[in-house]
């Protein structure tokens, strides 16, 4: 099981949190999903998650995976 943490563009309120977390914890082999606001970062556990597939899901919820 891995962790990596993300930094994510565009998030400027409490809905964008709950709508990226539905969008990745989709993704198979995600386990755990946590974002944070206030860093504008998102945690992502799980196994075999590759990093493509996060940026999908992040870019799916309407936001950017920071290059």
């Amino acid at each position: 099981m891995t962790s990596r943490t993300y930094t994510v563009e565009g998030m400027t309120c409490g809905h964008c949190g709950p709508a990226i977390m539905s969008e990745v914890v989709r993704l198979p082999g995600v386990t755990q999903v946590d974002v944070d606001l206030s860093s504008a970062t998102l945690t992502v556990v799980g196994d075999d998650v590759s990093d493509d597939a996060v940026a999908g899901a992040v870019a799916d919820a309407g936001y950017s995976v920071a290059s």
